[in-house]
């Protein structure tokens, strides 16, 4: 039966006198005369619907259609947000366009640069544009945008001498320098000498870019090392010269400072991982510090990482690059021998100068004085070495923090156990079942260790959670300070302290340590982790390079390992290279692009079936996971990289559009 009319509910005498009414459309607005197309990014998260879609410009928004702007326009049935990509004359479609629904805001939010950058990381880690442009690009904020920008900063001075002085120790420094002071794009990765006062250089490399005429943007992993670098920019650019792009700001200051930036009111950027995005006019340099840091990660999808964006910057605009740390990544290692990048390095005799690292219990003088040095968790040697430098100052102690998850290790020399087909982690699942691969799932029923033959596995445990109060007690008379989890210390003063920190909590003191103590060195090597000796002498050096000018730091540790002879002599441009080549034969980043693909398991076999594999392809698992979920791990050589990101995304496209199970795929992650 038919649904009555509203006539039809009227009484009969009121029905006769209601004039009958004709519904008519609303007439169409007249398109602009000029570009009457726009072609639109939408902002949804399915990757078969990763491209522009051509809209109408209404007359009335002629002139603020322009790109990089927010509309709203009309898709699927509903209104949806999306950016101006271009004007165009005229559209491929043969019908009639829809015509943009409003204009959200005429500010000009995703400079063309960035619009292409985010186009080609997406491809790169087989994601899409919308999603790298939500990294890049922040949520609105009506009210700020409605205010007047920071106001225009004159340019500040640039002492060349300063910052020649400053770079002294790191040849050739000075010739970079120079080239970034005249316009030029030179190219580093830059090994700093322990006790060097790092956000000191990169604002003085800051300044000479600015003296070009060009912006800079720098990148660092966390909100401390932002706060440092931050005031080193102060102190050498002047007040008011650059912004900060952080997340901890707060909606309304971020998009201050980002429009200060996509306006060209500041061309100096500080910022962690989302900054890397950062609308900078006239970019010249891009400095990441620390770039095995696995902040730089970004945890949401694509999964982008903040040295391939800043790279991919440098070479799409021309800029300079540096690539900083106390430690060397093997794909700053790779920068190099590569040719696409100099090296800038201290000479042994600087080196020599700041600090002298040593092993506990290294030699047989030392084990006859102490025979329990490399059984101990606290040797006798380390309590003689803190006594000692707190007469000077403050001693840092590195422990790890509880919770890391360790791999299986040999249970006589605490070699990690790894998997004889693709060098990964081995892994038990029961009392009784043998070890089998976390990455391919091969077993391995008679494993033996490689080093010394042992067939005895141990599954290390980190118990050790009141090293602070062992040590309070072992020196009664010292202040005893703890720095981690959700109490992490910035900074510490100069005088003398006992300060407990965990990897990447420790705080700068002032001066400097007078010794840093490096315990449970084994069980960071122990990590189940693709990059486990190399994540661990990353972080040993973070906390030696703590250290003053001439001071001392001891390691508790095996002084065979690889790593800590590299931290001994401080080399970690050697290691990098070991490392590389270690990897070139195990078929692994970077010298292949490797990619886990994880879901239910009926997913990922899904993905499987519809990966077309690429020149050199080679699949590992899938092996369940923890969760419950399936993972596979597919590589190929670094050469047909660019083919399996092709092929990834369109594995997501065809699951998008047939509506299949959802997969994750991360495209070279930080770990597995």
């Amino acid at each position: 039966m038919p649904e009555p009319n509203d006539d039809e509910l009227l009484p009969g005498l009121a029905r006769s006198r209601v004039r009958p009414t004709r519904r008519t459309a609303p007439a169409a607005e007249p398109v602009a005369e000029v570009d009457p197309v726009v072609r639109v990014l939408v902002d949804v998260p399915l990757a078969h619907l990763d491209r522009s879609f051509d809209y109408a410009v209404p007359a009335s928004m002629a002139d603020g259609a322009r790109p990089g702007v927010r509309v709203k326009v009309r898709f699927a049935g509903r209104d949806v947000d999306g950016f101006v990509l271009e004007r165009a004359a005229a559209s491929d479609h043969e019908g009639e366009l829809t015509p943009l629904r409003r204009l959200v805001s005429p500010e000009p939010v995703l400079l063309p640069t960035v619009s292409a950058l985010a186009a080609e990381i997406a491809e790169r880690y087989a994601g899409t544009r919308s999603d790298v442009i939500r990294l890049a690009v922040p949520g609105r904020h009506a009210a700020t945008e409605a205010k007047d920008s920071l106001p225009p900063a004159p340019p500040p001075a640039y002492d060349s001498a300063a910052a020649a002085t400053a770079w002294s120790d790191h040849g050739p420094a000075d010739a970079f320098l120079g080239h970034l002071s005249g316009g030029g794009s030179p190219r580093a990765v830059w090994t700093a000498a322990p006790g060097t006062d790092w956000p000191v250089l990169v604002a003085h490399a800051v300044a000479a870019t600015v003296a070009g005429g060009r912006g800079a943007l720098v990148v660092v992993p966390d909100g401390k090392d932002v706060a440092r670098v931050d005031a080193a920019l102060t102190s050498v650019l002047g007040p008011d010269q650059h912004v900060v792009l952080t997340a901890d700001a707060g909606p309304a200051r971020r998009y201050r400072d980002f429009l200060a930036v996509a306006r060209g009111r500041r061309r100096v950027v500080v910022g962690t991982r989302a900054a890397a995005f950062a609308p900078v006019h006239g970019l010249g340099l891009v400095v990441i510090w620390d770039d095995g840091d696995d902040l730089h990660a970004e945890p949401r999808a694509p999964y982008p990482h903040a040295r391939e964006t800043l790279l991919t910057r440098a070479e799409r605009e021309a800029a300079a690059a540096l690539v900083g740390g106390f430690a060397t990544a093997v794909e700053g290692d790779q920068l190099v021998r590569s040719g696409w990048a100099h090296r800038l390095a201290p000479s042994r005799e600087t080196l020599r100068s700041r600090v002298t690292v040593s092993v506990a219990g290294a030699d047989e003088r030392a084990l006859a004085r102490d025979p329990l040095a490399r059984a101990t968790r606290v040797p006798t040697e380390v309590h003689h070495a803190i006594r000692d430098a707190l007469d000077r100052g403050p001693v840092l102690v590195q422990t790890p923090r509880t919770g890391y998850a360790a791999a299986l290790a040999c249970e006589r020399c605490r070699t990690p156990a790894r998997c004889g087909v693709c060098s990964g982690p081995l892994a038990l699942g029961s009392a009784t079942a043998p070890p089998t691969c976390r990455w391919c799932g091969t077993g391995h029923d008679g494993w033996a260790c490689p080093e010394c033959g042992h067939r005895g596995l141990r599954a290390p445990v980190v118990g050790e959670t009141r090293t602070a109060e062992e040590l309070g007690r072992s020196f009664p008379g010292a202040v005893v300070r703890s720095s981690g989890g959700d109490r992490v210390l910035a900074a510490v003063d100069g005088e003398p302290a006992i300060v407990v920190a965990t990897p990447g909590a420790e705080p700068v003191a002032a001066g400097g340590y007078a010794a840093v103590v490096l315990l449970d060195t084994w069980l960071v090597l122990g990590l189940a982790h693709l990059r486990a000796a190399e994540e661990a002498l990353r972080r040993w050096m973070n906390a030696v390079a703590l250290v003053r000018p001439g001071g001392r730091a001891v390691v508790v540790g095996d002084p065979a390992h690889p790593a800590v002879q590299a931290l001994v002599r401080w080399d970690p441009s050697g290691f990098a290279a070991r490392e590389a080549a270690e990897r070139r034969e195990a078929h692994l980043p970077p010298a292949s692009r490797l990619a886990t693909i994880t879901g239910e398991p009926g997913a990922v076999d899904d993905a499987l079936t519809l990966l077309a594999a690429p020149t050199g392809f080679e699949l590992l698992g899938p092996v369940p996971t923890a969760d419950g979920e399936s993972r596979a791990v597919v590589r190929v050589p670094r050469a047909h990289g660019a083919e399996l990101s092709r092929a990834l995304g369109e594995v997501q496209r065809v699951r998008s559009a047939r509506k299949l199970d959802a997969v994750r795929i991360q495209v070279d992650p930080p770990t597995l």
